[in-house]
């Protein structure tokens, strides 16, 4: 599938129409949590299943663990692969930086006119990167989430030197993944990670412009997100208002990995599954989903939302990593949702 890709423009950043000299930032802050204390809780239950608690203390080095000391040690101590595979989750949540989740804002020195889903290619020092913005164009800052990508040309640097007061260079805006003019279609969004940063600004702007209304009716606005950790979901809290707010928002998160640490009881699996299984019951009748998702076909929600989807009369937008996405929009057209009434965006 021919993805639009973020990753197509990177090499061309430098040749963008340079928009500000002078943009500094406002705002760098984690949206993660350093949960090692819950992860080495879990970790000690986890062993105590087939051995002793003890044996992670015999494991620390201080800042990490011989890990792979450890696991040997399971192994003989006849553990099953399904809780190692757990085991080394964990261990990898453990030894993942943090923050490893950031929220910049940036304010430009010149008013940056952008459509709500657009990307600007941000500058520091010498290396440009493509972000997306994940703020309405209503605001006169701009908004950028984004995740830690160890050794990755820009976001070790965002993440160790950026602070307050710093300036950056923005390029741009670019991209053509945006809101279709208001219908009476209901919108559904679906993201994996970052990739819901341009869907914020789309759901923001939707709402702050009176958009989610059309002719008096009120038309449902779904965000489905994936992530593995509930410290992932980016903006978590902002949607989990708007949902409040609004009985026609419906904020879906899915996370593989959180029961792991919580006695989490949302959605736990992939995006694609979990949009299935809102689909209205007349409609997945009639689908012909792929072998992966027939199972979702009888699975009932975990959201607790009663509205379901007529896929019929949808505006679908996707947006993750690039693989991610094309499996979300092979859904998407198996349960009925036209080519022509889907957007989608792929990074990575």
């Amino acid at each position: 599938m021919d993805l639009p890709s973020h990753l197509s423009q990177h090499d061309r950043a430098a040749q963008l129409p340079l928009v500000t000299k002078d943009a500094r930032v406002t705002l760098a802050e984690p949206m993660d949590r350093n949960r090692n204390d819950e992860v080495l809780s879990a970790l000690r239950d986890q062993i105590a299943a087939v051995g002793e608690r003890s044996w992670l203390a015999d494991a620390d080095e201080g800042s990490t663990y011989r890990w792979d000391d450890l696991f040997e040690r399971l192994r003989a101590a006849g553990a099953s692969d399904a809780r190692l595979d757990r085991i080394e989750t964990l261990a990898e949540r453990f030894d993942r930086p943090y923050p490893s989740l950031l929220r910049l804002r940036v304010k430009a020195d010149v008013d940056i006119d952008f459509a709500p889903g657009q990307y600007v290619t941000l500058r520091v020092g010498d290396t440009p990167r493509a972000y997306s913005l994940a703020n309405s164009p209503t605001e006169d800052e701009l908004e950028f989430c984004i995740r830690l990508v160890p050794g990755g040309r820009l976001t070790s640097d965002l993440f160790e030197h950026v602070d307050v007061g710093d300036r950056v260079v923005v390029r741009g805006p670019n991209g053509h993944m945006v809101l279709d003019p208001p219908s009476r279609r209901d919108m559904v969004f679906l993201a994996t990670g970052t990739g819901v940063a341009p869907f914020k600004s789309m759901i923001d702007y939707t709402f702050e412009t009176g958009r989610d209304v059309v002719d008096g009716d009120p038309r449902h606005v779904w965000l489905f997100l994936g992530c593995g950790w509930e410290d992932d979901l980016p903006h978590r809290e902002h949607f989990r208002r708007l949902d409040a707010e609004h009985d026609h928002f419906h904020f879906v998160p899915t996370l593989t990995r959180e029961p792991l640490l919580t006695d989490w009881e949302g959605e736990t699996d992939y995006v694609q599954s979990v949009f299935v299984t809102h689909v209205a019951e007349d409609a997945l009748a009639n689908a012909r989903l792929p072998e992966r998702l027939a199972g979702a076909r009888k699975q009932a929600p975990k959201s607790g939302v009663d509205a379901r989807i007529d896929p019929s009369n949808v505006e679908l937008y996707a947006c993750g990593i690039s693989a991610m996405v094309s499996t979300l929009v092979r859904a998407a057209r198996s349960v009925g949702v036209p080519d022509s009434e889907m957007q989608y965006e792929g990074f990575g």
